[in-house]
């Protein structure tokens, strides 16, 4: 099977219904913000209609692939999915599409507020949003509240998250490093009754009992 790896994603029949030659449109993108490090590149697509799409429009989609680095941290770290806490594959699936439903249950509210507000939906916090919904979620759950009430609340929480306004960082570096330095402490690697401390000149040494 000439052209297809062991690693491959493809199958003997994918691979062989592939055409021999495939048309391409090729894009140079000049960069001309402040402190970027590449002053051009190109872009491949598959994408031909250059009036349907303009290479500024793919080049703006293309830069706007850092959101995606973002959306990211927000699930793991904002919403706590860094670390999972179920121990059985069953349970681990369950808990990973709960955090995926909350997180665009939360994304939608955003985008309601975005439109309400005539902002871009990228421009609210989502951490902001977060602390908009906690903050308004015990009023909004009120068993003895009307419907009139419950549409004032819902529009009080919108302009709360409206007001969480990520300023713009045009050309701001994203370097992959973390604020702190972690604790110099050793993993915990067996349960904590069976483990134990013992400190030596500032450092932590731990043992099974």
């Amino acid at each position: 099977m000439t052209g297809l790896s062991k690693a491959s994603s493809y199958s003997k029949a994918d691979w062989e219904a592939l055409p021999e030659t495939l048309l391409l449109r090729q894009i140079k993108v000049s960069v001309n913000q402040p402190g970027f490090r590449t002053q051009g590149f190109y872009i491949i697509t598959t994408l031909l209609d250059a009036k349907a799409y303009t290479a500024d429009a793919l080049a703006d989609l293309y830069f706007q692939r850092w959101d995606v680095e973002l959306f990211f941290r927000d699930i793991k770290t904002t919403m706590g999915m860094d670390i999972l806490r179920c121990k059985t594959p069953d349970m681990v699936r369950k808990e990973i599409v709960m955090h995926l439903i909350a997180y665009n249950c939360i994304r939608y509210l955003m985008i309601e507020a975005a439109q309400q507000a005539n902002e871009q939906v990228r421009r609210i916090s989502f951490k902001g949003s977060v602390q908009a919904l906690r903050q308004w979620e015990p009023h909004l759950n009120q068993t003895k509240i009307s419907h009139q009430e419950q549409r004032r609340l819902i529009q009080l929480l919108y302009e709360s998250i409206a007001d969480y306004i990520v300023p713009e960082r045009s050309g701001r570096s994203e370097p992959r490093a973390v604020k702190r330095r972690p604790k110099p402490y050793q993993l915990l690697t067996a349960p904590r009754h069976e483990m134990k401390a013992a400190l030596h000149r500032g450092k932590y040494h731990a043992k099974a009992a």
